[in-house]
């Protein structure tokens, strides 16, 4: 990569510093890209990335779609409930949530307590596009995945657009791309993160 390749934003805050203030919680639907956008966001601000899906994973010992056959969706969404708030109460950083975390008044109050919820925004377009090779998702595994995203989408954005920021995704931005759109609309609001000298 030539120095002519390094992005401007790159070259901008390669000398710039951050305060997170209070943790962010990334909501959206499955295939907004929580996790990968999360992961590179805290990166970037040096301050850890949290996972509710991975936390509630390691301490059941079986994974999401394992935890949804054997206990079921109610006894999920309990645990679920306890890992982001323990999160949100114990350290400042990018808190990836389940797609179904913030439909959840309980969780919506947690957040806009402790932390900030920053909704990324992806059409059903994309999010098919990144679902449909995937068997990970067990609200997926039905005779019409495509027709459930939908529902899905249709009944959850309502929801998500109460989320005190917005991301929009698009198919031609890489995670780095997205990741620094996050920072950008995080820097509007110096009650969440400032730039320190």
């Amino acid at each position: 990569m030539s120095e002519n390749d390094t992005s401007t934003a790159d070259i901008r805050r390669r000398d710039v510093h951050y305060r997170l203030k209070k943790t962010v919680a990334l909501v959206g639907m499955m295939g907004a890209g929580k996790t990968a956008v999360g992961r590179a966001v805290a990166l970037k601000l040096d301050v850890p990335f949290l996972d509710s899906d991975a936390e509630i994973e390691a301490a059941a010992n079986l994974s999401v779609p394992e935890i949804f056959q054997r206990d079921g969706e109610v006894f999920f969404r309990k645990r679920e409930t306890e890992v982001i708030q323990r999160l949100l109460e114990t350290q400042n950083g990018i808190l990836s949530t389940g797609g179904g975390a913030y439909l959840a008044q309980v969780n919506r109050e947690n957040i806009s307590r402790a932390g900030v919820a920053l909704w990324l925004d992806a059409s059903l377009d994309l999010l098919w596009s990144r679902v449909k090779h995937k068997d990970t998702r067990p609200l997926l595994r039905t005779v019409d995945p495509r027709a459930t995203l939908g529902e899905i989408f249709a009944a959850r954005t309502p929801v998500y657009r109460l989320a005190e920021l917005h991301v929009a995704c698009a198919p031609d931005l890489s995670i780095d791309a997205m990741a620094e759109r996050v920072i950008e609309t995080l820097l509007t609001r110096p009650d969440v993160m400032e730039v320190v000298k």
